[in-house]
């Protein structure tokens, strides 16, 4: 489950764009009383069909995310935020961040990499859906800068930006937002690159007791989502986050268990981390095939070998081709995840 703050944060920009609740609203399952409701939670299917409501609506114009982002700030995302802004470095904000990623609105998984005196901040968006990739791509790096520049009181201390989406004029405004001269355009993956002495600079709110309650509250929330969603949830929520191609001893350690422990309670729920993750990985498929995805393109980013073993795979799930499911429901925009 998700706050619903991100969701209410891209309703409230869609309509200063002139677009309509009942067509944002639709096919989501979500009511504007529910959006009136910091307290409400949803699930990443609703945020995913909410956020392809807004691109579709605005014909997926380049620059549209970055003013989304834009409108994002630190106390947007709750104990995330304070925990952040109360932080002693930007080191360990950007860990907390990291570690409580899932009360944030991104859909993409970030990890950061230390490479000497460099920092790589890596971002792997390959269980995005195809048609959302360009938009949540552009809201995400703008809101990291103006989350940066609430915590730091400054831009981000980047030396260069490697972006996976192809230049456009507008794009110039990413170094204004992150501060450097340096961007490349149409790489594999997005990667931001800075000092890695600047992640030891001390933050200018930082205040230990504060931060100590905050991350508190985050590890609770965390659970407290967890213990609704069972562990057969929380297991799926993980596969899409990390493309469906993680193994289960990623996933046990992601949840901090041992894989004995993860068996043991998911077979307490009446299932299997083989049967969760092909049905995770069976939906993750349907979503590319249905956002225009090639089946070779598909294959690749699920992490299998060939494209054979792919549509043998889809073919046990489904009892056809991911080409003939591709050729029947193409263009349709709904979600399943």
């Amino acid at each position: 489950m998700r706050s619903i703050s991100g969701a209410a944060l891209l309703i409230e920009y869609a309509v200063s764009r002139g677009l309509s609740m009942a067509s944002l609203l639709s096919g989501t399952g979500l009511s504007e009383n529910q959006l009136q409701d910091h307290s409400t939670e949803i699930t990443l299917a609703q945020e995913i069909a909410l956020t392809r409501n807004v691109v579709a609506a605005l014909d997926d114009e380049p620059g549209m995310g970055l003013m989304a982002g834009l409108s994002c700030h630190a106390p947007n995302f709750g104990v995330l935020g304070f925990a952040a802004m109360s932080s002693p470095t930007l080191r360990r904000a950007a860990e907390m961040v990291l570690q409580y990623a899932d009360l944030s609105f991104t859909f993409a998984h970030h990890t950061l990499e230390d490479h000497g005196q460099e920092f790589w901040f890596i971002r792997d968006d390959r269980a995005i859906p195809a048609d959302l990739h360009r938009f949540v791509l552009e809201r995400d790096l703008a809101a990291i800068a103006t989350v940066t520049q609430d915590v730091l009181g400054s831009r981000l201390p980047m030396i260069r930006a490697e972006i996976a989406v192809d230049p456009h004029p507008i794009y110039e405004m990413f170094g204004t937002l992150l501060g450097v001269d340096k961007l490349v355009f149409g790489t594999e993956r997005t990667v931001l690159i800075g000092n890695t002495s600047a992640l030891d600079q001390p933050m200018p709110q930082s205040n230990p007791v504060t931060a100590r309650y905050y991350e508190r509250q985050c590890a609770d929330l965390i659970q407290q989502r967890r213990n609704r969603t069972g562990l057969s949830g929380q297991v799926r929520e993980l596969l899409i986050r990390h493309g469906g191609v993680a193994d289960q001893t990623h996933i046990a350690a992601d949840l901090d268990v041992s894989v004995r422990t993860l068996r043991r309670r998911l077979a307490s729920e009446g299932t299997t981390f083989r049967e969760v993750s092909n049905e995770t990985v069976g939906l993750l498929a349907e979503e590319m095939l249905i956002a225009g995805l090639t089946v070779e393109h598909a294959a690749e980013r699920l992490g299998y070998s060939s494209v054979s073993a792919f549509t043998s795979a889809f073919r046990s799930w489904r009892g056809q081709s991911p080409g003939q499911f591709a050729r029947t429901h193409r263009g349709r925009a709904t979600v399943r995840v």
